[in-house]
């Protein structure tokens, strides 16, 4: 069993930067890879970044590549996204989410867990 818990979340003018964080419980974290997705007001849940178990590997959707980074730290049980450049159109709740598997998926119903999500607001 794995829980989630993001945080960094908050309203920003466009071009600013978050960071946003989430903290996973149990001994197995580094066992699993992780992604970042998120879901505007009346819009289909989106992948946005995906990392690797070991964080070597990384992957974004086209639409936040060369702004957002994916990272994690499996002594501290954490992955991050920090998220640069923003836009309005970024605005929406982001949730983390544990796939039992070392590569990432785009598809959420691949993953295991899922946080409770943190909402991010881009104002213009």
């Amino acid at each position: 069993q794995v829980q989630l818990v993001e945080s960094g979340g908050g309203l920003v003018q466009a071009g600013g930067s978050l960071r946003l964080s989430c903290a996973a419980s149990g001994r197995t974290f580094s066992t699993y890879a992780m992604g970042w997705f998120r879901q505007a007001p009346g819009k289909e849940r989106e992948f946005v970044a995906g990392i690797s178990s070991s964080g070597g590997n990384t992957a974004y959707a086209d639409s936040v590549k060369g702004r957002f980074t994916i990272s994690r730290d499996n002594a501290k049980n954490t992955v991050y996204l920090q998220m640069n450049s923003l836009e309005p159109e970024d605005t929406a709740v982001y949730s983390c989410a544990a796939v039992d598997h070392s590569i990432w998926s785009r598809h959420p119903p691949d993953y295991n867990y899922w946080g409770q999500g943190t909402q991010v607001t881009v104002s213009s």
